[in-house]
């Protein structure tokens, strides 16, 4: 076998394990799931890239924004990731809600506006109650 038919392997091998280091880097992220039981499934990844935008999401969405709320929310543990099936239901929705009250001043209407999605990309830390 000729000495060149090894670089493409390399290259796989290179660019799987520099997936792998991003993965885990992303995982140990503050913010990211580090309750046990709150782990991506298998053969999935905490990376969310469905959507990049900030249009309106509401009860009731499917898609690719539903999706990207959902898996923003698992990342910080307001939702478990067996919920991210990419439909605002229920469970979507008390989980934006309980986001948006954690992180005033952000009103807990469930409804996904600019500003909501501004916390969820930003990665805010929720506001501790003042006493």
């Amino acid at each position: 076998m000729p000495r060149t038919s090894l670089t493409p392997r390399r290259s796989l091998v290179a660019g799987a394990l520099a997936g792998l280091a991003l993965a885990a880097g992303l995982a140990a992220a503050p913010g990211a799931s580090a309750d046990a039981e709150n782990v991506p499934p298998a053969g999935s990844s905490p990376v969310c890239a469905f959507y990049d935008g900030d249009g309106l999401t509401v009860f009731g969405d499917r898609g690719d924004r539903a999706f990207q709320v959902q898996c923003m929310l698992a990342n910080r543990q307001y939702l478990p990731w067996t919920a991210v099936d990419g439909t605002f239901g229920l469970r979507t929705l008390d989980a934006v809600q309980r986001f948006q009250a954690d992180h005033p001043p952000l009103l807990a209407s469930g409804v996904v506006d600019a500003d909501t999605w501004a916390a969820l990309w930003r990665g805010d830390a929720p506001v501790a109650p003042t006493a």
